[in-house]
């Protein structure tokens, strides 16, 4: 039974990271952008949850609305620093580096203003308090939403770059750009529309963490080197190497802290994926982004 509930405790964690990391996918893996504002745009995702709650009351209905909101708040942080700084420097990774640290201080910094320093609590609905019982292991309902939330976004996320003329655009724009622009595509909109649904699923991933604890300025600096971690593990640019290694990583936080602590677990999994890409520096899944192009 202990084993069972570690690999749901795995399976959590690493939901939570895939929910972080997904967006990540988009604007780091396959645009080249290393987004270190991307941690404050799930912080501005959890805020949006918290003025949502103050609107309306009903924890229920508030999860509800929150969750698109905050992929709207999300995306259009993502879109207004794209189009302000962002599309300076595509070509220039450690600069994108630099100026968006400088903006999620500012970020952070703004959230104090508007919100304070201390930390404020979202409600969860009544229909997600306690847990289901299976075999005699109890599963927590927030954790299982969580869990099937980062699912709804991985398949939403995977027919829109398959299945839709917007992801064809973008999978052209990421593989070649000048052959893309020479088709009739307009790299400069289709760049702003990527950066627009990686920056919404932070907004959607800020709002499941106010399920899991308080909202405060710096909450986002808590995952945002994980969610690198996530993606540069399962493979820059691949969806699917994201998907398995969030999970991946998550089994191992989960079983290191079963026998150590949670610092020591954290440590010992930097540890493993730095050996890992020693060994395999593409990550799991190896792909042409338009950096090798």
């Amino acid at each position: 039974m202990d084993i069972l509930s570690q690999l749901f405790a795995g399976l959590s964690l690493g939901s939570v990271l895939l929910l972080a990391a997904l967006g990540l996918a988009l604007t780091f893996g396959q645009m080249g952008v290393i987004n270190m504002a991307h941690g404050e745009f799930m912080m501005a995702g959890a805020y949006t949850a918290f003025v949502v709650q103050g609107v309306v009351p009903s924890a229920g209905v508030s999860l509800l609305v929150a969750l698109p909101l905050g992929f709207l708040v999300g995306g259009l942080l993502g879109l207004l620093l794209e189009g302000a700084l962002i599309h300076r420097m595509y070509h220039r990774p450690l600069d994108t580096l630099l100026v968006t640290w400088g903006v999620a201080l500012v970020l952070q910094q703004v959230a104090r203003d508007v919100f304070g320093a201390p930390n404020v609590d979202v409600s969860a609905p009544g229909w997600l308090s306690g847990a289901v019982e299976i075999g005699g292991l109890a599963l927590p309902r927030t954790r299982l939403f969580i869990l099937a939330l980062a699912l709804t976004c991985v398949v939403a996320l995977t027919l829109v770059l398959r299945a839709t003329p917007l992801g064809r655009r973008i999978r052209a724009v990421v593989q070649n750009r000048d052959l893309a622009e020479a088709s009739g595509i307009s790299s400069r909109t289709t760049d702003r529309i990527t950066f627009f649904l990686g920056s919404g699923l932070a907004g959607i991933a800020g709002v499941a963490l106010t399920l899991l604890g308080s909202v405060g300025p710096t909450l986002g600096t808590g995952y945002i080197v994980d969610a690198f971690l996530v993606v540069v593990a399962g493979g820059i640019g691949q969806i699917k190497g994201t998907v398995v290694a969030a999970m991946a990583l998550g089994m191992m936080q989960a079983f290191f802290e079963y026998s150590t602590t949670a610092s020591v677990a954290k440590v010992l999994v930097f540890v493993a994926v730095v050996a890992f890409l020693q060994v395999r520096p593409q990550g799991l899944v190896s792909v042409r982004t338009r950096s090798l192009a």
